[in-house]
């Protein structure tokens, strides 16, 4: 895992995180409504320790994830190149998500039905006056149905390693708090800038963009490569050969010539004396 895929995901929580605004926007409200009779300090250290929670939940289904891929995937691996070629498909997949394609909906509607399985469980938590029950509600929260989470996810997979794949949903989950712990000012402004300058799509386009360097740019550099190898090989060698070649041509046509002349040479001395001869 390199440093640029976690920069990846920690963009792709942050520019992503107008939508997980509008999916849990509810529910940071059910949570500080819940919270309306701590101080303003243990209040901030509530909300500290349930945003702890999910990403921690986020950093088990990364490495859920990461296990799904090493015993799935690892056997499909056998060539150096299906790796990154794989990982350059999901960031193309992921950043296509972003720009507005609708691909993960059905998946966020299969994760609906989970999260509605947990509800008498969630309903337990309330209200989060204490710290174990901010943390529960926090562990809970990781588990809300969501297209981005899941795109995280599968980035998650093709990483096909447990502590990598914990890492990024990890770093994913940092990316989304400040929009997710903004005051309603802060949000207001940030939801204005990410949307004013279309900064999610741009970061879906830099993925997409991202993926397909991934997946060709290896390949082009190997073929230029190849190219090269193959002028030099075929052209410098052809070249010395061929002079060779000529060096032993010319020898073996000097030798030859000279032969020829040392067989003429009495021929033509037998030729005289003929001449000299009286009739």
């Amino acid at each position: 895992m390199t440093t640029a895929l976690l920069v990846a995901a920690l963009l792709m929580g942050f520019f992503g995180s107008p939508h997980c605004l509008g999916m849990c926007g509810g529910l940071v409200t059910a949570f500080g409504l819940s919270m309306k009779d701590v101080s303003p300090a243990k209040r901030r250290a509530l909300v500290a320790t349930y945003h702890f929670g999910r990403l921690t939940s986020y950093a088990f289904l990364g490495l859920v994830a990461g296990l799904i891929g090493t015993a799935v995937l690892q056997p499909l691996m056998q060539s150096n190149s299906a790796p990154r070629i794989l990982l350059g498909l999901v960031l193309v997949f992921v950043g296509v998500t972003m720009l507005g394609a609708p691909f993960l909906k059905n998946l966020e509607r299969f994760g609906m039905r989970f999260w509605q399985y947990l509800s008498p469980i969630r309903q337990k938590v309330f209200p989060l006056n204490t710290f174990p029950r901010a943390l529960s509600a926090g562990l809970l929260w990781g588990f809300l149905p969501c297209g981005l989470v899941y795109g995280a996810l599968l980035i998650a997979v093709v990483a096909h390693n447990p502590l990598s794949g914990a890492a990024l949903m990890f770093v994913f989950g940092l990316g989304t708090v400040p929009m997710l712990v903004a005051t309603h000012e802060t949000v207001g402004w940030l939801r204005d800038k990410i949307g004013r300058f279309r900064l999610r799509q741009l970061n879906g386009a830099v993925m997409v963009l991202s993926g397909l360097a991934v997946v060709f740019f290896p390949i082009a550099m190997s073929n230029m490569h190849g190219g090269g190898q193959g002028m030099k090989h075929g052209g410098g060698q052809g070249m010395e050969h061929g002079d060779t070649m000529m060096i032993t041509d010319t020898n073996g046509t000097t030798h030859h010539d000279m032969s020829q002349m040392d067989h003429s040479m009495p021929n033509m001395d037998d030729d005289s004396a003929a001449m000299e001869e009286p009739h």
